[in-house]
């Protein structure tokens, strides 16, 4: 991954505790003999209980296609409920994974909703440290996404999956998904699961690939952008710190002005950008060099907006904002709307003037 170039999710290595057992030909089952299979050989694998107790595929099958009532007739036998948190192989997919974490993929609600009420655990992990809120939020579901963090789930994922939920929704824009996250306290700032692994790796990522607020605007998801920003999303993000005058000569973004304007977003983002209290003294920008711009296509009006900020001080009311937010932190947003203010002042700590 690079900053200022295409963006592709999840392009870290994963360190060795969480990979896979690399699977060879020789590893793979002998086809002659007797009864061996692939599927057998997973189950062998990964399957939490012995294999002559995994057979029995009713209540992942009836999850996968959202047979809530084979599920509760299930349900009623006590070797069912023991095994509904059972990470039994999926005939449809091959990997290895609770009812529960089936029914979020394929966006059955009232199964989710039913399994959670008999006792699935919401955190557990499927082989790629996939949580079934994580799997709900790739597959777009909304309702299990709901159910899920009412249930408990952590809006974050898991620490062993290389991605969260509110990057991913950031990076597809799925607005409405984006604000159920950030409703229960999704970290806006940045991505953990994408973060330098110095013990695990050599590779160290570029700097702004792991901030939620830079891919929305890689991706030109405005709406997106404006959301991460109001709940908090700091507007001069910069993963190691100060910007890179080396990563500048490589044509890399340093901070997200620099990114907003490489990327040649409109001029609404780098307003936002503004509004929420970015310095533009960060990258100096000044005017464009066709010769050295190379694959970068600004938008001429953004560039005015920035350059006209730079020339410009900000107004003192647009100061009071931007420190009281601060003083406030992102955490206690919420709480604006309960205070004894007039709506007008609430509204523009809120900035939803």
């Amino acid at each position: 991954m690079a900053d200022g170039g295409d963006v592709v999710e999840g392009d870290v290595d994963d360190p060795p505790s969480m990979r896979c057992p690399l699977v060879t030909v020789s590893h793979l089952p002998n086809t002659t003999a007797a009864g061996r299979n692939l599927k057998e050989w997973l189950q062998e694998q990964f399957c939490d209980k012995p294999l002559e107790q995994c057979e029995d595929m009713r209540l992942h099958n009836a999850a996968y296609v959202g047979d809530l009532e084979t599920i509760r007739t299930l349900l009623h036998e006590d070797d069912f409920k023991r095994r509904i948190n059972e990470k039994s192989v999926w005939c449809c997919g091959w990997l290895p994974c609770t009812p529960l974490r089936i029914a979020a993929t394929a966006g059955h609600s009232e199964c989710v909703d039913f399994l959670i009420s008999q006792g699935a655990e919401v955190e557990l992990v499927d082989v790629k440290g996939q949580t079934a809120l994580y799997v709900a939020v790739v597959n777009g579901h909304l309702d299990c996404v709901r159910i899920l963090l009412e249930a408990g789930a952590d809006p974050n994922g898991s620490r062993h999956h290389r991605s969260t939920p509110l990057y991913h929704a950031a990076r597809v824009g799925r607005v409405d998904i984006l604000q159920e996250l950030i409703r229960f306290n999704a970290d806006v700032d940045v991505d953990h699961q994408l973060g330098p692994r110095p013990l695990f790796s050599a590779r160290i990522l570029s700097t702004l690939v792991v901030c939620p607020l830079y891919i929305s605007a890689a991706y030109h998801h405005l709406h997106c952008f404006r959301m991460l920003l109001q709940a908090g999303a700091n507007p001069d993000y910069n993963y190691t710190g100060p910007v890179s005058k080396e990563a500048l000569t490589r044509g890399l973004a340093s901070c997200l002005m620099d990114a907003v304007l490489r990327h040649g977003c409109e001029p609404a983002f780098v307003r936002l950008l503004l509004d929420h209290g970015a310095d533009p003294w960060l990258v100096p920008w000044e005017e464009l060099d066709p010769d050295a711009m190379g694959r970068i296509r600004v938008n001429a009006e953004a560039l005015r907006l920035y350059q006209e900020a730079r020339r410009r001080p900000r107004k003192l009311t647009h100061i009071c904002r931007i420190e009281i937010r601060k003083v406030m932190g992102k955490h206690d947003f919420s709480l604006i709307s309960s205070l004894p203010l007039p709506v007008t002042i609430k509204n523009f700590l809120l900035h939803k003037d």
